[in-house]
């Protein structure tokens, strides 16, 4: 019998919100400690609402840099993550949208630079999924939907910050674990996360002369809001039991990657990728 890791609960809208869920993720609010790795630095964060995307903004925030998210429709949730960041003392912004449309993008950006006057990191985080039993049911407007969210908003934005991105600037990819194990019931999401792999490690290739770094995190079971909005109440009571740790991760344990990434501890390494997974695949 599945060990039961959270109490089982169903959302039905995506990519959900955090202040249905129970218990919460950990966000780091309590335990995240900076140290001005990312001091005056301006970052800018999609998905930042809720889960890894609002573990990032704050500590990004307690790291010194301020702060823009772009998140979909999850006001409440985008209003706890802006005030959190705040508290840290320093600025924050939150933009409501659809990565998934160009022109949004290329204005996000614009409004970056026009309220900051700069734009230093580039985190691409948001995602959506959407199990499908039956590969032959996955219809082309899932498809399209999946690739636009999860990787041409990813292209969209890069090409707009480049306008802005300095030398010694950084961006930082949200991949997954299923990029390399797979998933049979996620082909469509799968294959987004594994084209960011490349994307990754082409890019950092493109911008090495520009000395912009490119990396990403490929984190395993993370316990956010897309869990209840994806799964049944069964799946959900067992999420991220099957790792060897026998536990789903926390968004606080994940942001720390981000962290090192996008701060110059990890000068020397681009086109890599991080796996906070719990042991579940242990390769490169």
């Amino acid at each position: 019998m599945p060990v039961e890791t959270k109490p089982p609960q169903v959302q039905n809208e995506q990519p959900g919100h955090e202040a249905k869920m129970h218990p919460e993720p950990d966000f780091g609010l309590q335990s995240y400690r900076g140290s001005d790795k990312l001091k005056n630095k301006v970052a800018l964060i999609t998905g930042g609402d809720s889960g890894i995307g609002r573990a990032v903004a704050i500590a990004f925030a307690r790291e010194g840099a301020d702060v823009v998210f772009i998140y979909l429709d999850e006001h409440e949730d985008a209003a706890k993550t802006r005030k959190f960041a705040e508290e840290s003392g320093r600025r924050c912004l939150a933009i409501s949208g659809d990565i998934g449309e160009e022109a949004f993008c290329q204005s996000a950006v614009e409004s970056v630079f026009k309220e900051f006057g700069r734009l230093d990191i580039l985190v691409n985080n948001a995602a959506e999924q959407h199990p499908q039993e039956d590969f032959l049911q996955l219809t082309s407007g899932q498809l399209e939907r999946t690739f636009r969210t999860n990787l041409f908003s990813m292209f969209y934005l890069t090409k707009a910050a480049l306008k802005y991105l300095p030398e010694g600037a950084a961006i930082v990819n949200t991949t997954s674990v299923t990029a390399y194990r797979g998933s049979p019931t996620l082909i469509d999401y799968s294959s987004t996360k594994g084209a960011i792999v490349a994307f990754t490690r082409s890019l950092s290739k493109y911008l090495a002369e520009k000395r912009i770094r490119v990396n990403a995190v490929a984190p395993g079971p993370i316990w956010t809001p897309l869990i209840p909005s994806t799964f049944p109440a069964d799946r959900v009571k067992s999420f991220g039991a099957d790792t060897p740790m026998k536990r789903p991760g926390e968004p606080a344990e994940v942001a720390p990657c981000f962290v090192f990434l996008a701060s110059n501890d990890s000068s020397y390494m681009t086109g890599q990728v991080l796996h906070p997974n719990g042991g579940e695949i242990i390769n490169g």
